[in-house]
């Protein structure tokens, strides 16, 4: 039965990555994710170009907020996030910082699923998505074309695998 379970799994995962590669071969409109670094920096010294999980506004909504998302994360995996507006560069995108050991603790699927919420969380307020740990590793991103109608949107996981080859989807 364990053997079973480990071929499914490959085959989901295969087919998944391949999807993925086809899905960007066919619309190649979706943009590729910022390689601008993480600047870990502005959640302590925060300007007023972007918004962090600290960022109250007295007078208005902050958007994007992950606030309600932060709080009612079960096991404490979102910790801050970084949101820089769009520039004459880049689309907007929210930088997400996680707590590195519950990450380790999550399967592939669960980090999908928390890089897939985020994401719709993030693309209501028409933000791409980069995940990283305090090491600023770039852990998966969620971009969007938002001009197309309906976005066209792409998650791309960065795994380790056992041997410590890393690899991406």
């Amino acid at each position: 039965m364990g053997s079973f379970a480990l071929y499914l799994g490959i085959s989901i995962t295969t087919f998944l990555c391949l999807a993925t590669k086809i899905s960007l071969a066919e619309n190649p409109s979706i943009p590729i994710a910022s390689e601008a670094p993480l600047e870990l920096n502005l959640l302590s010294q925060a300007q007023d170009t972007v918004i962090t999980a600290n960022t109250i506004y007295q007078d208005r909504m902050t958007v994007p907020s992950f606030w309600w998302a932060k709080e009612n994360s079960e096991n404490k995996l979102l910790d801050n996030w970084i949101a820089y507006p769009s520039s004459g560069k880049e689309p907007a995108r929210v930088d997400l910082v996680v707590n590195q050991q519950i990450w380790s603790l999550l399967d592939y699927f669960e980090r999908y699923n928390f890089v897939n919420q985020m994401g719709n969380l993030a693309r209501s307020y028409k933000y791409n998505v980069r995940v990283f740990n305090y090491q600023q590793e770039r852990l998966a991103t969620y971009t969007c074309d938002f001009v197309s109608n309906p976005y066209l949107c792409h998650i791309e996981m960065n795994t380790q695998s056992s041997m410590g080859i890393e690899s991406s989807f």
